[in-house]
């Protein structure tokens, strides 16, 4: 059975559990991104990010963008996109995005392609804070 799951949250993201949700008899490859909180930005020590979405838009994007993977790898099974929102810390999940399918090749190629339109149509919008300041930064 094909079926998206795409979720807004502010608790943490499990990568297990949305793995396992992808997964059934006739998948043979299931890929993963899962984009983390680092401690560094243009050469500053980052101590958390914040994320604010447009929740409405934002999940009405990663589901064109599920639509516009289906279109392009008829192979898909499953996709998952899962983004943070509010204050992470350095190590955590900010966003998640899972594909399954029976062979490997289009998992790869249909998670580069969700993880670029996710940064580019997605209302999704980040702060950096550091010791002494912060910034809203563009997705990149």
């Amino acid at each position: 059975m094909d079926e998206n799951i795409v979720a807004i949250t502010d608790n943490p993201i499990v990568v297990q559990d949305i793995v396992t949700r992808l997964s059934e008899p006739a998948v043979g490859a299931v890929a993963t991104f899962v984009g983390v909180v680092r401690n560094n930005s243009d050469d500053r020590k980052v101590e958390y990010l914040e994320y604010e979405a447009y929740p409405q838009m934002a999940l009405a994007e990663m589901q064109r963008i599920c639509a516009e993977v289906r279109d392009r790898w008829l192979s898909i099974h499953r996709i998952a996109i899962v983004h943070r929102t509010g204050r992470l810390a350095v190590g955590e999940v900010a966003v998640l995005i899972a594909v399954s399918s029976a062979h490997r090749q289009e998992v790869f190629d249909a998670l580069h392609y969700a993880i670029d339109r996710l940064k580019e149509i997605v209302p999704i919008w980040k702060k950096e804070v550091w010791q002494g300041g912060s910034e809203w930064k563009q997705e990149t």
